[in-house]
């Protein structure tokens, strides 16, 4: 796999809208409100003890590094159609898998698909668990290597589209 394809991350196309819009916000009326509160807090006098003004320098930083995270994501996102309900694992699709003897279900995917949901946990297609099952149907077994050397069975139980 090239080092290109191992930085894509698939996103449909309602998340791919969703982090456009975010991060036109950000970068513009965002970074205007920023820089407003900033300046009405280093009119206040003192830096050194100026809690508002550090509070707002902090937030600016988190800002900035969140419009970097959009602006590569978007970048390098393959960008698609939720896709078909075929019962094969892929990107975007929620998995339920039995390890250890019990099941999990989880997002196959980018995080940011999930929006404001926090109700569900998310493996990327290049986890190696993501890897593993990737591609594979419901009642097929297989094995990853875990990053500590130990293999680790999954059998998958059940593949549906997320439906957000």
């Amino acid at each position: 796999m090239t080092e290109a394809a191992k930085a894509t991350s698939f996103l449909t196309r309602e998340a791919y809208e969703r982090l456009r819009a975010e991060l036109t916000y950000l970068s513009g009326e965002g970074r205007t409100e920023i820089s407003k509160r900033i300046e009405a807090a280093r009119e206040e006098g003192d830096l050194r003890e100026n809690g508002g003004y550090h509070a707002a320098k902090e937030e600016q930083g988190k800002m900035e590094a969140r419009i970097r995270q959009l602006e590569h994501l978007l970048e390098h996102a393959t960008v698609g159609e939720a896709p078909p309900d075929d019962g094969v694992v892929e990107p975007g699709m929620v998995v339920t898998v039995e390890m250890f003897g019990e099941t999990e279900t989880f997002l196959l995917g980018s995080r940011e698909i999930l929006g404001d949901r926090e109700d569900l946990d998310v493996y990327s297609e290049r986890s190696p668990l993501g890897s593993a099952i990737n591609g594979r149907t419901a009642g097929e077994t297989v094995s990853y290597e875990a990053p500590t050397g130990k293999s680790i069975e999954v059998k998958v139980l059940e593949v549906k589209p997320f439906g957000g």
